[in-house]
């Protein structure tokens, strides 16, 4: 009896892995920055090659047939494993001890992040540290797929398996030029920048800026303009002495100096206005580099 010999790829694995995570065809080769139709094209050889239907296609996405969701855990295993086994190998030739992954989303350039990173990269000097800097709908993907360890973003974020808990705050600042018309009140009111043409980042932290912009500002026959620039917050600004537009930022963006620029704290009816920040991780990551990252934010934020 003839055997027939099957080989498959690593890759494969990975985009099938990625596909059912992402529940999207689209979504998956964007996160993996392929192009659709290949992915697409080597998870049905995959199929083919096991015999198996993995996904219903269906105009919504792609969800896992549930024989496919049997096999893609399987698939998932192996991959975290083959991942595990190049990160091992890579750090004994670095003489590493782990590797840990984390996202964000917020600027570096100041404020409790930045000391958080720099307090681990002290304190932990042969782990090796990744850090990764994305918006929040692509880090929490980067959890659900195991490539990111552990995220720092804005509170919200809800995913079946994801934990999470409060870490801090961040004043809410309003960057303006020195002849703005705001720079005059004694205080800066959500509803003072009304007539203001705002700027933010289309990455990162923009879209959560953009829609608190809206959310604050929106009412009945009129809605705020809000330019979205696929650049960084540092680009964003930048463009701020163009005396077109203004920006709102948080105070982590103060710690580089910015020539003509001000930085005004934006107050809510209660007081300062606040993003609020969280830690989010798998309730199954058991990575040791983690547990080391856990222990010093506790004690930096006991929360």
């Amino acid at each position: 009896m003839k055997m027939l010999c099957m080989t498959i790829e690593i890759r494969q694995l990975r985009y099938a892995v990625m596909t059912a995570d992402a529940q999207s065809f689209s979504r998956a080769a964007a996160i993996l920055n392929v192009k659709q139709s290949t992915l697409s094209r080597r998870v049905m050889f995959l199929e083919d090659q096991l015999g198996v239907k993995l996904f219903e296609r269906t105009t919504r996405g792609a969800e896992p047939t549930e024989n496919g969701r049997v096999v893609i855990e399987l698939a998932r295993r192996i991959v975290t494993d083959v991942d595990n086994l190049r990160t091992t190998a890579r750090n004994v030739s670095y003489g590493l001890q782990g590797r840990i992954a984390v996202g964000y989303c917020s600027p570096l350039m100041a404020g409790n992040l930045k000391f958080a990173f720099v307090d681990y990269l002290t304190r932990f000097p042969d782990v090796q540290f990744d850090g990764i800097e994305s918006g929040p709908e692509k880090l929490l993907h980067g959890l659900q797929s195991r490539m990111i360890d552990v995220v720092v973003a804005p509170a919200g974020l809800e995913a079946p398996g994801l934990l999470s808990r409060p870490l801090w705050s961040e004043r809410l600042m309003a960057v303006l030029l020195d002849d703005n018309r705001l720079m005059g009140n004694e205080r800066i009111y959500w509803p003072d920048m009304r007539r203001e043409v705002f700027v933010v980042p289309s990455g990162g932290l923009g879209p959560i800026l953009g829609n608190l912009i809206s959310a604050r500002l929106t009412e009945q026959g009129y809605r705020p303009n809000i330019i979205y620039q696929d650049s960084s917050i540092e680009s964003v600004l930048s463009m701020i002495t163009a005396k077109r537009f203004v920006s709102i930022t948080t105070e982590a963006s103060q710690g580089v100096v910015w020539p003509d620029l001000n930085f005004r704290e934006i107050y809510d009816p209660s007081g300062p206005a606040r993003l609020e920040y969280s830690l989010y991780w798998r309730g199954d990551n058991e990575n040791p580099a983690l547990k080391h990252f856990f222990k010093l934010i506790k004690e930096r934020y006991p929360g």
